[in-house]
């Protein structure tokens, strides 16, 4: 937990009764609450101290997802958002949820587990007090803007994985590869999810919808991390059709191998078919031996002479059309 007065950097509250004294004095101030460690206490800092609605306070205690949203209150606002926890090459996207209340003067944030993003916020403000020195808003912006930036490495990442694939794709190595493809869709997909209705809740803050909250030099600000939600949106687009233009590299590669298998396998059906046509017929019981070669001696090496020669014959042919 921190505040700060209007000069200076900020200081580290330990307690309740400094945090009440805190808020009741009008000081800056931000409560950053790990749910993971400590459920009990930060359901006793959002009820007790600040007294928040029981419904944002159960958005913010439950370990489940919720949808990303921003809901007004007489005098604060309840912000979900989320944040990307980290991305394995060929693994899931995880996220992690971030709730934020912005009040006149203070900034409460709540997640399930350590965020290096909010740290390094925190650490900012021992140094030097900034952003939460400048107001509440302020704060809210860097957290917001933080949480927006770490986007992009993410999806830099998915394209890296994306274009190694098509690569295996054409070098003929399918193993594994559609599962892969389809991971890696399925993260943009849920990306896309996500940035949607976090790019409204930006929208929202970048407009006078909240006088009483935001003053109007920061809407400009808000605006920044709007255009650059957008930017990351449009990336997401884009990676969403490279997977699907993977998918069909990789069903073209592999109808493409079917059609030479399946050509080779004619080939060698077509070659086959006269070889059979002959012995066939010269391996029938007649009652009457109409056909010389069967008292001669070198009958039967003339009828496979003449098999391995029609089947050579086809074979040059094939080659020259090109089917083989």
């Amino acid at each position: 937990m921190l505040t700060v007065a209007d000069e200076g950097p900020a200081r580290a509250l330990e307690g309740l009764d400094a945090l009440r004294e805190a808020l009741a004095s009008g000081l800056r101030l931000w409560a950053d609450l790990d749910t993971s460690a400590d459920t009990h206490g930060a359901e006793e800092v959002l009820a007790g101290v600040f007294r928040f609605h029981p419904l944002t306070i159960e958005d913010a205690l439950t370990p489940e997802p919720n949808p990303p949203k921003l809901d007004e209150h007489d005098e604060y606002i309840f912000i979900v958002f989320h944040a990307l926890a980290g991305y394995e090459p060929f693994g899931d996207v995880a996220t992690q949820e971030v709730c934020l209340y912005l009040g006149p003067h203070y900034v409460v944030s709540c997640h399930h587990g350590p965020l290096e993003s909010l740290e390094a916020i925190r650490q900012r403000c021992l140094e030097d007090g900034l952003p939460l020195r400048r107001g509440a808003e302020w704060l809210l912006h860097a957290i917001l803007d933080r949480l927006v930036d770490e986007y992009l490495p993410c999806i830099d990442a998915m394209e890296e994985s994306l274009d190694r694939l098509e690569a295996e794709a054409l070098e003929g190595r399918a193993a594994g590869l559609l599962e892969r493809v389809l991971r890696l869709r399925g993260n943009a997909l849920r990306l896309r999810r996500l940035t949607v209705p976090q790019r409204e809740l930006l929208a929202r803050l970048s407009r006078p919808d909240f006088p009483h909250l935001v003053r109007p030099e920061a809407h400009i600000y808000f605006r920044d991390i709007y255009d650059h939600l957008v930017r990351t949106e449009y990336l997401i687009e884009a990676l969403r059709d490279l997977t699907d233009s993977a998918l069909n590299t990789y069903l073209t590669v592999v109808s493409n191998r079917l059609n030479e298998v399946m050509k080779v396998l004619t080939a060698v059906a077509t070659i086959f078919l006269p070889l059979t046509l002959i012995s066939g017929i010269y391996g029938m019981n007649f009652a009457q031996r109409v056909w010389p070669p069967f008292e001669s001696g070198w009958g039967f090496p003339a009828v496979v002479g003449v098999m391995a020669a029609l089947g050579l014959a086809m074979v040059v042919f094939f080659r020259r059309r090109r089917w083989l």
